[in-house]
C-alpha cells in the first residue's frame, strides 16, 4: 500500500517554468493593457507550467462524476434517501441531469463513475470498489486499503482519459451524505468545530442541520482520527467519491492534464490529494467558491483563488463545468488576438504593481 502512495508522489511532475514564461510572453505580446485578463491570464499560465508547453489545448474535456454512497444517510443528515445516488447516475448516463445539460454547453463530455454505489446502474462506468461506506457516526466509513483503492480509480482514470485525447477534466460527484463527510474530514483535519465547517448541504432545516452536527461529531469520538495520517483520517471519515476525486487531481499533476474544482465536496478532495501527494496542487484549477460555509477556509489553504461567485451549491460538477467558457474566451485572445507589432503600437512595460 506504502509503496503505491510512494510511486505517486515520486511521478509527480514539476511545473515547467520555461512554458509557464513563455505563456507569459504571449500573453505580454498582445495589444492590451499587461495582465488585463487577470486572473484568467494566471489560469492560462498554470496549464502551461502544467503541460510543458504555451500552446495550449483544452478542445477535449470531460467531467468525471465520481459516484458512490455513504453510510451516514443512516442519521438522517440528508433530505433525500441513498436511492437518489443511483437515480441521478442514471439520469447522466441519458445525459439528462444538470451537470449533463451545463456540460453540452460548454461543449464537454460527461463521466459518470461508480465506486461505490450500493444499486449497480448500467451504463455507468464499473470502478467499484464497496457497496458504499459504513456509518461514520458508528464505525469506520472503510479500510485504509478500500480508501487507496478508491483512489487510484481516478489516479488511473487520468491516464485513460489522456491516452483517449482529453487534455483538461473537472472533478465532480454524485453521493448522497457527502457534505456530510465532507465537513467531517475537515473537521478532523483543520481542528476545527464541526458547528463552522457544517452547512445545510441540499437544504436541510434546523432540525437536520443540529442531526449532521452531532454525526459528524459523534464520528470524530467514535474514530479518533489522526490528523497526521491522512489515509486513516480519509478511510475513517471519508466517502469513495472523495476517494476518486483526490486520485484524479494526483493523476492529473502525475500526467499534465489540468483538473478544475468544483465545489467544497471536490475542494476537500483536493486537499486530500495535496496532502497524500504533495505538489498536486499544480493540477488544481480553482472554478467557484460554494456557499458551503468551509469552501472559501478549504480554497485559502490550497492557495488556490475561486474566480466565479454564484452562491452555487448544486454539486455534480456543474461550477468546474462554468469555469470552461472563461478559459475559452480567454484562450480566444491568447491565440488568436492581435499583438502590438501587429497593429503597429508600442507595447505596454511593466510600471510596478501587482500583475499575473
Amino acid at each position: 500500500m506504502e509503496e503505491r502512495l510512494q510511486r505517486w508522489k515520486e511521478s509527480i511532475r514539476t511545473p515547467d517554468e520555461g512554458a509557464r514564461a513563455a505563456a507569459r510572453r504571449q500573453w505580454d505580446s498582445i495589444a492590451k493593457p499587461l495582465g488585463s485578463l487577470g486572473a484568467l491570464e494566471k489560469l492560462i499560465l498554470d496549464i502551461a507550467a502544467l503541460t510543458g508547453t504555451p500552446q495550449v489545448d483544452i478542445s477535449r474535456r470531460a467531467v468525471v462524476v465520481c459516484c458512490a454512497d455513504n453510510g451516514v444517510v443512516a442519521e438522517g443528515v440528508t433530505q433525500t434517501g441513498q436511492e437518489v445516488t443511483a437515480r441521478m447516475a442514471g439520469e447522466m448516463v441519458k445525459m439528462n441531469s444538470s451537470v449533463c445539460k451545463m456540460a453540452q454547453a460548454a461543449h464537454a463530455d460527461v463521466l459518470p463513475v461508480d465506486l461505490g454505489m450500493v444499486r449497480r446502474v448500467e451504463g455507468v462506468l464499473d470502478r467499484h470498489v464497496m457497496d458504499g461506506t459504513g456509518d461514520i457516526a458508528r464505525r469506520p466509513a472503510m479500510t485504509r486499503d478500500q480508501a487507496l483503492d478508491a483512489v487510484s480509480v481516478g489516479v488511473e482514470l487520468v491516464k485513460e482519459l489522456k491516452d483517449k485525447g482529453y487534455r483538461l477534466l473537472v472533478s465532480g460527484e454524485m453521493g448522497i451524505g457527502n457534505t456530510t463527510t465532507s465537513s467531517a474530514l475537515v473537521a478532523a483535519l483543520l481542528n476545527l468545530p464541526a458547528e463552522t465547517v457544517t452547512g445545510r448541504g441540499a437544504g436541510l432545516s434546523d432540525a437536520g442541520l443540529q442531526r449532521k452536527i452531532w454525526a459528524i461529531e459523534r464520528a470524530i469520538t467514535v474514530n479518533r482520527p489522526d490528523p497526521k495520517d491522512i489515509l486513516d483520517v480519509l478511510s475513517k471519515l471519508g466517502g469513495l467519491d472523495i476517494c476518486g476525486m483526490a486520485g484524479l487531481f494526483i493523476g492529473g499533476a502525475m500526467e499534465g492534464v489540468p483538473v478544475v474544482i468544483d465545489g467544497f465536496i471536490s475542494a476537500v478532495a483536493a486537499l486530500i490529494a495535496q496532502r497524500l501527494c504533495p505538489g498536486a496542487d499544480a493540477a488544481m484549477l480553482p472554478s467557484h467558491c460554494s456557499e458551503e460555509p468551509a469552501a472559501k477556509r478549504v480554497l485559502t489553504i490550497l492557495n488556490k483563488n475561486p474566480i466565479i461567485f454564484a452562491n452555487m451549491r448544486l454539486g455534480e460538477g456543474t461550477g468546474g463545468v462554468c469555469l470552461l467558457p472563461l478559459l475559452d474566451m480567454a484562450l480566444a485572445v491568447y491565440g488568436g488576438n492581435a499583438t502590438f507589432d501587429a497593429v503597429g503600437i508600442d507595447a505596454y512595460r511593466p510600471q510596478g504593481g501587482k500583475g499575473c
